[in-house]
Order: C-alpha cells, then sequence, then structure tokens
C-alpha cells in the first residue's frame, strides 16, 4: 500500500511538473544552436552555442562535436567569444574568428579542438555592410587563409574630432555602440595569411569594402563583392568581383542594375553561384525584392537565374562536392526550408521541409547535412541529416527547462483579404486552459520587415503569454516573405494600408473560429515595422485594450531623414520623399498624424541607442498621446539598438508587457 501511494504521489508531481508553462525566468535558462560547419569528410561538427545566463549581451562560443562518439569540446572558454568556423579542405585545420581582452583575432587550431593559435589580427566596422556574408577562407591545399578586416577611410578623423565633421551621406552606424553614435568611416578590405602563422599581406585597399570571400579552386583568385558605386553611401549597387593572389589586381566580373551576394565557385571553377535581385532599387536595411540564386560563367558570361522556378526568397548558395547541385534556403508559407537546385536543368528538390525554419547549413564531400533547426517545441539546434537516411538531432540543450514544461500548440489559419486579392496565412498559438466554457485573451504579434515572415517556430513570447491563458496571432499581411514575390510587392506604395487591414481581418478570422477568444480582451504588439502597424492600427480603430509598440516607426517624414538607411521609404514608394507629392503621403500614413483618435492605452518600448528606427520616434508619441490624455509609459533600454539583446532587458520586457495587459484587461 505504501508503494502504490508513493507511485500516485510520484505520478501527480510529474503530472504537475508537465503541466507548468514557460515565464520570463526561463528565458535566462534556454540556450541555441547559431552555427554549424561539417567537416569535409563529415567526421566532425564545428558549432556555436549561445547562452542567456550571463551578464550584458549573450555571445555565442564555438564546440566541435565528432559524429562517430557524439564527443564534444569547446574552442572558448569563460567570456571568450568564437564563432565563424571554417573547414581547411584537408580537413586537419579549423580556422575561426575569437576575442579575447576585447581584441578580435584569426585563430587556427587542429581538427580534434587542440592547439589553437592566433595567427592575425581581425578589425570590425560599425559602417553599415548588407549582408556580409563569408568572412574567412581557405587555399585550396590548406596552407593559407583570407580573411577580411576592417581599416580607417579617409573620414574617420574628421569623424572622430572636435568638432566632428560629417561629410558622408550614411553617417550613423546601424547599432550605436556606447557613447559612439556615429560610423566610424572603416573600410572592409581583405588579407592573406599562412595558416603557420607570419605577417598578414593585404590583398585589396581603397575606400571600398570588400567582403562575403570565396578562395577559387585553382588558387589563383579569391572572388568577394563590393559595392563599387561612385556615391557607394547612396546607391546600393554590390557586383562580383575576384583579386588575384599574386598581385593583388582586382578583375570585375559582373556589371549590373541589380546586387549580388554570397558568390561561391563552382567545384570545377568554371561557374559561380550567387544570390542576386532583378531590380536596381535596394536598401541597406531591406528589399522588396525577393533574392534567388543565380549562376554564371568564372567570367560573368551566362548568367542566369537558377532558382527562377521556386517563387519565394532564397538564402545564400553552396554546392555539392560534385558539381551536380546548388543548395539554397527557402522561406515557405512561414516556414524556411532546404532545397537542392539541380545545376544543370531540373526539378528543385526539398531535402529538410520539416515544420519549423532552418538556420545555418553545411555540406560534406558524402552529401550529409548539418543544419540548424528551429522547431514548434525547441530553440535552435543542431541536425544531422545522411544521404537516404532520416534527421537526427545531435542537441538538445533546453532538455532541463522543456522536459519539465507544457508548450502551447501552434496552428495555421487562412483568410481571404479585404479587397479579395489574397489568401493570406497567420499563425495561433493557442492558451492553456481552453474549455467549452472558458474565454480567453487575444494578443495580436505583429513581425517587422515589412519583408519578413512570422510561423509555427519555436516563440518564446508567446509561449509565455500561452501559459497565462493568453492566446497569440501571428498574421504574414501582404508584403511578407514566404507567399511569392506579388504578395511581397502587394504592400508597394501602400504603407499602414491594406497590409493593417490584413491584420484586423486576421483578428477577425480567429473570434469567428475560436469560440474561446474573449473580443473584449484583445491586445496588440509588434517590433520596428510591427511596432509602426501596432501604433497605427490604434488610431484607426478602439477595439484593442492595450497596445505595446516597441521600436516603432510613428512619423515617416522624420524617421525618414534620421533612420541610418535614408533609401528605405524611396524603395517602398519608389521615389523619394521631397518627390511629387510623396511627403504629404507619408504625413497621412504616419500614426502621429492621427494621434488624437488613439483612446488604446500604449506602453512604448525602445532601445536607446537604436539608429534603425531612432527613439525620437517613440519621443514623439509619447509627448503626443500625453497630450491627447491617453494612458501611456514609454520605457527605454540603455545600451540596446534595435530590438532587445541582453537578457535582464528581454525578460523585463515580457514582465512590462504581461503587467500592462493584467491592468487593462477586464477581469
Amino acid at each position: 500500500m505504501n508503494k502504490l501511494l508513493t507511485l500516485i504521489l510520484l505520478l501527480a508531481s510529474l503530472a504537475s511538473a508537465q503541466s507548468r508553462g514557460l515565464s520570463s525566468r526561463d528565458y535566462f535558462r534556454l540556450q541555441s544552436v547559431g552555427e554549424a560547419a561539417i567537416s569535409p569528410d563529415g567526421t566532425r561538427l564545428a558549432y556555436t552555442i549561445t547562452n542567456n545566463g550571463g551578464p550584458g549581451r549573450p555571445f555565442s562560443q564555438l564546440w566541435i562535436m565528432t559524429v562517430a562518439g557524439r564527443k564534444t569540446v569547446a574552442l572558448s572558454r569563460g567570456s571568450e567569444a568564437s564563432s565563424g568556423a571554417v573547414w581547411s579542405p584537408d580537413g586537419r585545420w579549423i580556422a575561426y574568428e575569437q576575442t579575447e581582452g576585447g581584441r578580435t583575432g584569426l585563430f587556427v587550431a587542429r581538427a580534434d579542438g587542440s592547439g589553437p593559435r592566433r595567427i592575425a589580427d581581425i578589425e570590425w566596422t560599425n559602417s553599415p555592410i548588407q549582408d556580409p556574408g563569408k568572412k574567412l577562407a581557405w587555399s585550396p591545399d590548406s596552407r593559407q587563409i583570407a580573411f577580411v578586416s576592417a581599416v580607417a577611410g579617409p573620414e574617420t578623423e574628421e569623424a572622430s574630432g572636435d568638432p566632428v565633421v560629417i561629410r558622408r551621406y550614411t553617417y550613423k552606424p546601424d547599432y550605436a555602440e556606447g557613447l559612439t553614435r556615429l560610423n566610424d568611416n572603416r573600410r572592409l578590405h581583405i588579407s592573406v595569411v599562412d595558416a603557420a602563422g607570419g605577417k598578414a599581406r593585404p590583398l585589396t585597399e581603397g575606400v571600398y569594402s570588400e567582403h562575403s570571400i570565396d578562395w577559387s579552386p585553382d588558387a589563383s583568385e579569391v572572388l568577394f563583392v563590393s559595392n563599387r558605386e561612385s556615391d557607394p553611401d547612396r546607391f546600393l549597387n554590390h557586383d562580383l568581383f575576384a583579386v588575384r593572389v599574386s598581385d593583388g589586381k582586382v578583375r570585375r566580373i559582373m556589371v549590373t542594375e541589380s546586387s549580388e551576394y554570397h558568390p561561391r565557385w563552382s567545384p570545377d571553377g568554371k561557374s559561380i553561384a550567387y544570390l542576386g535581385t532583378r531590380r536596381g532599387l535596394t536598401d541597406l536595411e531591406t528589399t522588396m525584392e525577393d533574392t534567388h540564386v543565380w549562376m554564371s560563367g568564372a567570367d560573368g558570361s551566362g548568367r542566369h537565374e537558377l532558382g527562377a522556378s521556386i517563387d519565394n526568397r532564397q538564402g545564400a548558395p553552396a554546392w555539392s562536392r560534385d558539381g551536380k547541385y546548388v543548395y539554397c534556403a527557402v522561406e515557405e508559407r512561414g516556414n524556411v526550408h532546404l532545397y537542392r537546385l539541380p545545376a544543370h536543368g531540373g526539378k528543385p528538390e526539398a531535402v529538410v521541409a520539416d515544420r519549423g525554419s532552418l538556420g545555418a547549413w553545411s555540406l560534406a564531400a558524402d552529401g550529409t547535412i548539418a543544419y540548424v533547426f528551429q522547431s514548434p517545441s525547441d530553440t535552435e539546434q543542431l541536425y544531422l541529416k545522411g544521404p537516404g537516411r532520416p534527421a537526427e538531432k545531435l542537441t538538445d540543450l533546453n532538455e532541463p527547462v522543456l522536459a519539465a514544461t507544457q508548450l502551447a500548440e501552434v496552428e495555421s489559419l487562412t483568410f481571404t483579404s479585404n479587397d479579395f486579392k489574397y489568401e493570406v496565412e497567420a499563425f495561433l498559438t493557442k492558451p492553456f486552459g481552453v474549455t467549452g466554457e472558458s474565454r480567453h485573451p487575444l494578443i495580436t504579434i505583429i513581425h517587422g520587415g515589412p519583408h519578413a515572415q512570422q510561423g509555427p517556430e519555436f516563440h518564446f513570447r508567446s509561449q509565455v503569454y500561452a501559459a497565462r491563458g493568453w492566446a497569440t496571432l501571428m498574421v504574414n499581411y501582404r508584403g511578407s516573405t514566404g507567399y511569392g514575390q506579388k504578395f511581397a510587392d502587394a504592400v508597394f506604395g501602400d504603407q499602414n494600408g491594406n497590409e493593417a487591414q490584413d491584420v484586423l481581418y486576421g483578428i477577425n478570422a480567429a473570434i469567428r473560429r475560436y469560440p474561446w477568444i474573449d473580443r473584449y480582451r484583445l491586445g496588440v504588439e509588434g517590433a520596428s515595422y510591427g511596432g509602426q502597424l501596432s501604433a497605427w492600427l490604434i488610431t484607426q480603430t478602439d477595439i484593442f485594450r492595450a497596445a505595446i509598440p516597441m521600436a516603432p516607426v510613428i512619423n515617416l517624414v522624420s524617421f525618414n531623414y534620421t533612420a541610418y538607411y535614408n533609401r528605405y521609404l524611396e524603395m517602398e514608394f519608389g521615389m523619394a520623399p521631397h518627390q511629387g507629392n510623396l511627403m504629404d503621403v507619408l504625413w497621412e500614413r504616419s500614426a502621429l498624424r492621427h494621434v488624437a483618435k488613439v483612446k488604446t492605452p500604449v506602453l512604448l518600448l525602445h532601445g536607446e541607442n537604436d539608429n534603425d528606427v531612432p527613439i525620437g520616434e517613440s519621443e514623439q508619441f509619447y509627448i503626443a498621446l500625453k497630450d491627447v490624455g491617453v494612458e501611456t509609459v514609454m520605457v527605454r533600454y540603455p545600451r540596446e539598438g534595435h530590438g532587445l539583446r541582453e537578457p535582464k532587458h528581454v525578460a523585463d520586457a515580457i514582465d512590462r508587457s504581461i503587467a500592462w495587459y493584467e491592468k487593462h484587461f477586464p477581469k
């Protein structure tokens, strides 16, 4: 009888533990995998782990795992950040970046992680570089390493003096570190150093930046991307180049109106695969056009769109060892999958198509794929998939947290847009405790971009809300990626227009289909463009009991002239704000213009050092709402840029959001 009672109590205890949902405090205990690089022979994996438990910002550290025995070793310890692992072609060495004592260096270690050596210094820049890509590349004989590092530009002295003299169009960085609120004006250049050590030799110089490098199979050239327009700050046109290793002579491979990124030599050196666009107007922060995989000859001839048959945004390419296929990530209806494209004609094939989002990935010579994946039930973890074999999960970093935690279910729902032009998809995270009689709040979380997507993958904030009995809805409104180019283009010239109606129609569709949603307890939040839409919606409707815009664009006119990327609205509307009557249109489509209509209590969250959306946007809305008489609070996070990264700030924002909703939702 005592044994039976003990068993009953144990089962009750386990059931209680399993029913516990996530709280904001759990964020400090979560870990994730960020990078994945498999050795050429497929015997070892290099990957990064990021944890949220330390002081300050999270940082990544490199680990090496043996595929056969699953034995792991760390390449850095303590507060040493390391990342960017690249295996030598012979598989005997690994090159990577590591920070020691505040200084970043290029390191080389043996394949098993032993004998790490610093062989060169690496400097970086806060100057906005669109998609800098691969920063390290081995020579084919595994004896040399090409790397990207920053050097001072001609404006550096003026821009750091007293007084500060500004001459560049792009004079702000993406993220303002500490008290440095201005572009450091450094340029990225390519150098080469012997893997055994010695003095690094520069290959490039000048006022332009070079990045996204790849060493040619015949060892003669290093491929790179550069914007060589006469004024690269104003005209964003990245083209492909190659620099001769012997004497530093630069060869221009491509002259196009559009932009190219992430070039990779074919194994035989006769072709180049790369990401590219068709349109000329791009932006430092985002682009409306989906990037696709392209291919050309080594001299730039025969340029054609290899990924044309997949009408969705594609990621950086990589060749199979035999040169028959080019692999790339593809955004699809809230998911990110891995495809392989036949290099010489044929139908694309999905290689990793599970529900969730693929992150970094890497190919071994035999076609084995190491990849990072964020499933609906976990943060990014490391997976391995061999030819003809099912995928295997290699890391389970959050087992101590998630094994004793209940996770909410995520469902997809679709609805017809207000103008009957589109089928729009949304993802609903169900709350705990739904019964036939229960009623639950619904919080709409709007993604940024606008050219981005949300999906079924693990979303910490939604899971915390679900544990409190609150549902969340994420709408992939028109302009989102993953639904084809026409859908992404549908926001052109119409910000705070029909895409805002998509969000409202999604809320109405959810309320109609799920009777347990309490229409009198609706909240709305979002960051960046999601913050912009959150603020805009409360000027158009009073259905929300509480709103939490995070880093929102409130005044499209002031934003255009104070953000670090000043061509964004030109890309989104097809002309500069001073042309035609666009200035009037932007003001009319600004939340600030309609602030007198707001009745919803507003909590504003913003990073002090945000240059993507300067904090002045929240400051304007805060004062205007106070003038109108709306209850509003502004929370400013020191040291943060566009989005919160310090774990204590992330948890604080969640706690404040919960308190805000609890205060304003009817009991």
